[in-house]
């Protein structure tokens, strides 16, 4: 069964503090740990008060630290926000400080509206423009150095330390197919090029030192509970917060509602851009996470939940890796029938 992992934005809550969300990321991180997820990744998002994880290497560091085995990385860090040298020794920091659990994974968004990112970036255009070159020059950073190298990533040098692009249209999918990198397509939020996006990554992917053949992530929202109607419900904080980010009014995540007030428009903007999303109980759950594997024929799960009470965030993703559990099972007994009718 192909691994689940999980996305985490830290989310603030309405009447709570970033304090608060980051408590709450590192005990959902443990419980994750606890329940064999493959990674806990977090996000990189700027000037938005719901989301607390804008310092992203401290909070992987936080997270690395309060657990013992669990892959801890970005999803993502936005690259042209920073110099590809300070993002080399931030992570080559966090490997050293924990060996083989780091992951760095690159997007090229601002990771925030125009005037925030302006704020970010002393070169607006160019900088999302130098994208490319901008990975290409960290991963020289992680390399083993070369004679009469000047400038090198201390720590980060020979590290290796993984890279991932990450992206939601087909300028990434094509850069991480050159480069021969793993992809994760953020189709959680944003699906209309995900099959096309992956289409194109593993028809031009070239093999490489790191990859010798294509790794497609995709991301699904979770929305997982003990009946459909709870699941329901939870998944309101969602729609509430796209349909804030939408009218310009980002916030805290909300509590859930019975009834949204938003237009029939609203919500069926909503509606499409959060169509990758498996809710319900687990066996509605089970059926939509089968439905997006067989669909893309994705490596790897990128779980996310976007849930405002902490307590069924923890069930939604232990019932996640539940599911996992039983479909590696199923699995595993398919496999031993073949076996069986073949030695017959």
């Amino acid at each position: 069964m192909i691994p689940f992992s999980v996305l985490d934005l830290s989310p603030v809550t309405a009447g709570a503090t970033p304090a608060q969300a980051f408590k709450n990321t590192l005990d959902l991180a443990q419980h994750a740990e606890k329940w064999n997820y493959q990674r806990y990744w977090l996000a990189e998002h700027h000037n938005m008060t719901g989301i607390a994880s804008a310092a992203t290497s401290v909070v992987i560091g936080y997270v690395a630290g309060g657990t013992t085995k669990i892959r801890v990385g970005s999803g993502g860090i936005m690259l042209p926000n920073h110099a590809p040298l300070v993002i080399a020794e931030q992570f080559g920091t966090l490997a050293s400080l924990y060996p083989d659990r780091i992951d760095l994974g690159l997007g090229r968004a601002p990771g925030t509206d125009q005037s925030t990112a302006r704020a970010l970036r002393r070169d607006l255009q160019n900088s999302a423009d130098s994208f490319p070159d901008d990975v290409v020059e960290l991963q020289r950073y992680f390399a083993d150095a070369v004679p009469g190298q000047r400038i090198r990533a201390v720590p980060g040098t020979g590290l290796h330390v993984p890279l991932w692009l990450l992206g939601s249209s087909l300028f990434s999918a094509q850069l991480a197919a050159a480069l021969g990198l793993p992809f994760a397509f953020a189709s959680h939020f944003a699906p209309d090029y995900m099959m096309t996006a992956l289409k194109v990554y593993r028809e031009q992917f070239r093999p490489s030192a790191t990859l010798d053949k294509p790794h497609a992530m995709v991301g699904v929202n979770l929305f997982a509970a003990d009946t459909n109607e709870e699941a329901r419900r939870m998944f309101t904080s969602l729609q509430q917060q796209f349909i804030n980010l939408r009218r310009g009014t980002p916030g805290k995540l909300q509590p859930p509602v019975d009834r949204i007030e938003a237009s029939p428009g609203e919500l069926n903007n909503v509606a499409h851009s959060l169509s990758c999303t498996a809710i319900g109980d687990r066996e509605a759950v089970k059926e939509a996470l089968l439905s997006i594997i067989a669909q893309t024929g994705a490596d790897e799960l990128m779980l996310t939940g976007q849930i405002y009470d902490h307590a069924a965030r923890l069930r939604s993703f232990e019932i996640g890796a539940q599911i996992r559990d039983e479909l590696s099972r199923e699995q595993a007994g398919e496999h031993d029938d073949q076996s069986a009718t073949q030695s017959v």
